[in-house]
């Protein structure tokens, strides 16, 4: 018996039997733990547009490696988090942020 003849019986990897065990007990929960969804700094804020000029904005999310932080750590919505790489882009081509720390 080979392992595509257990993956047809649903014996094998990938089988749909074992997916949906324990998901109802702890339904949003991950670990165990409840995390609170994070919400976009800039439509709390209401900002429009996100400018390349000012700095004090921009830095928080660039960690100290330099690289530009993924939205689902920064917690910017789909909109902003667009804005906010080409303004990060355009901060460090004038040379306003640096692409890179010591």
């Amino acid at each position: 018996m080979n392992d595509y003849d257990k993956d047809s019986r649903g014996g094998g990897r990938g089988g749909a039997k074992g997916a949906a065990k324990g998901k109802d007990d702890k339904a949003g929960r991950r670990g165990g733990l409840f995390r609170r969804r994070r919400v976009c700094k800039f439509c709390v804020e209401k900002i429009d547009y996100v400018s390349y000029k000012d700095v004090k904005v921009l830095t928080p999310f660039i960690p100290e490696r330099g690289k530009i932080q993924p939205r689902r750590i920064s917690g910017t919505c789909a909109k902003h988090q667009r804005a906010l790489q080409v303004a990060i882009k355009r901060a460090r081509t004038l040379a306003l942020i640096p692409y890179v720390t010591d």
